[in-house]
């Protein structure tokens, strides 16, 4: 086993700050739904919270200036978007909906 570290800062109401040994990234979202933004590109998961049980997938590739592109770039801004990482971003805009929509009724 390598040493690991790892320290998180929350910035505000669900947007983290995470620094480790690897790198820096930030986390988006609230307790069930997530992204994950750092050099190796995002990643989003969906889960139930305290259970254990989630769904995590890419959502990009990694953002290192020498990775080849994917595809030709035409089409549909969808096109090639798995069933998991579609479901992933509903919830995140349900959500976020939910959470802007709690703060205007306030």
């Amino acid at each position: 086993m390598g040493f690991r570290f790892r320290k998180t800062i929350k910035l505000f109401p669900g947007v983290k700050l995470n620094l480790s040994k690897s790198g820096i990234s930030t986390s988006i979202g609230v307790a069930g739904a997530t992204v994950n933004v750092s050099k190796r590109g995002t990643r989003g998961t969906i889960g139930i919270p305290g259970s254990g049980i989630s769904y995590s997938e890419n959502l990009s590739a990694p953002t290192d200036s020498d990775a080849e592109p994917v595809g030709d770039g035409g089409g549909t801004p969808m096109a090639g978007m798995g069933f998991g990482a579609l479901l992933l971003w509903g919830v995140v805009g349900l959500f976020g909906f939910l959470l802007i929509y709690g703060f205007v009724t306030r």
